[in-house]
């Protein structure tokens, strides 16, 4: 076992990172990575950003006041191949942060759950395909990325996750050339480089909060205030919105409005003393704003299957099953489930269903005549 202790440079200046961009623009395939302050910091922004072809590593501080723009073109090149290991956090926060566009990725992640690896993650793979062991230090992991000056062996654990991407997408890929997967996956990828960030929708954002389902109208105009508040306030002390109030504890309050605060499960003194005022406030103008309605799904739910769809149902999570152990893969790979349920419900609509935008193009060259003849002998 090889343990890695990573050597890079680090880019805080326009002129370092102009090279780096440009050295890295020619090479064929370049590891991405970044570490974001969400577990310390609100709104989450991307701290460091770590690009490395295997033999030059940088580890660019994005805090810095410099011109990223050649990065977004870096990027958004099908000449170079972006390599990331769990690729849609780190593809939503560079295009959140700096409108980064990717083409032409490949994530390691994806890769060796069709390549049959049960452990997938980074750490795991390095060590178990190419024997390398690189430092998982868990106070790194919860670190927060956007305190300045970071320490070295910070940026140490920050450069480990990039290194060996390059050396883990080839051993992926001759895996997967073996399997007759590389195509399955080149359009899984392709999937994974279209992710983009979608920005909540402010004025809906409070009836995601958790365990507020079965609100009425008053409990929704009482969570709102509350929901405001908690989002201003965390806005400005830069600190998450769960450290301002927990989603619990909204929840609570809103269901029990008449509870006194210190009754409150979760909240404690010290947020009675910190935003206790705040918190009665809303409340009281809650109570007498009017009830808000909870807007219909867009789509609206289903009603529940019968007998016999549900019998389909369960002869085609077999055949899924079954396929899925001839391939020694992970079953939820092969087909959606949703499409399952979707055909079980109606087994004439196969043919539209197989232009269901979630239906990958190599789902349909393996397994569709499969289905199909299961799915005529159920209709």
């Amino acid at each position: 076992m090889i343990t890695h202790n990573s050597s890079y440079t680090y880019v805080d200046q326009q002129s370092v990172l102009d090279e780096a961009v440009t050295f890295m623009s020619s090479s064929a395939f370049i590891g991405v990575d970044t570490e974001a302050d969400s577990r310390h910091r609100y709104p989450e922004k991307v701290c460091l950003l770590q690009i490395s072809n295997g033999d030059n590593t940088y580890v660019i501080d994005t805090l810095a006041p410099l011109d990223y723009r050649a990065i977004t073109t870096l990027f958004s090149s099908n000449r170079t191949q972006k390599i990331l290991h769990g690729g849609d956090f780190d593809i939503r926060g560079l295009n959140r942060d700096f409108g980064t566009e990717f083409v032409n990725c490949f994530d390691t992640s994806i890769a060796a759950r069709f390549a049959n690896h049960e452990r997938i993650g980074l750490a795991s793979l390095l060590e178990n395909i190419l024997g390398v062991s690189i430092p998982k230090d868990e106070r790194l992991q919860k670190a927060d990325w956007s305190r300045r000056p970071l320490s070295p062996e910070a940026l140490d654990y920050a450069a480990g996750d990039v290194i060996f991407l390059p050396r883990l997408m080839q051993d992926l890929h001759k895996q997967l050339a073996t399997l007759g997967r590389e195509s399955w996956v080149a359009e899984e990828c392709e999937r994974i480089s279209k992710v983009s960030y979608i920005e909540k929708d402010k004025d809906l954002a409070f009836l995601s909060v958790k365990g507020t389902r079965e609100l009425d109208g008053k409990g929704l105009a009482i969570l709102k205030l509350l929901y405001d508040f908690r989002e201003s306030q965390a806005i400005k002390l830069n600190r998450p919105p769960g450290f301002v109030l927990s989603a619990e504890v909204l929840a609570f309050i809103s269901a029990n409005p008449e509870v006194e605060l210190d009754e409150v499960p979760g909240l404690g003194h010290a947020g009675v003393r910190r935003f206790g005022k705040q918190i009665r406030e809303a409340v009281s103008s809650g109570l007498i704003s009017e009830p808000i309605i909870r807007p219909k799904p867009k789509i609206p739910p289903l009603p529940r299957p019968t007998k016999a769809q549900s019998s389909r149902l369960t002869i085609l999570k077999q055949w899924r099953l079954g396929k899925g152990t001839e391939l020694s893969m992970d079953p939820s790979l092969l087909w959606p489930m949703k499409s399952l349920e979707r055909i079980a419900r109606d087994p004439n609509s196969l043919d539209k269903e197989f232009t269901a935008e979630e239906i990958r193009r190599w789902q349909l060259l393996e397994f569709s005549d499969s289905l199909r003849k299961l799915v005529s002998s159920l209709a």
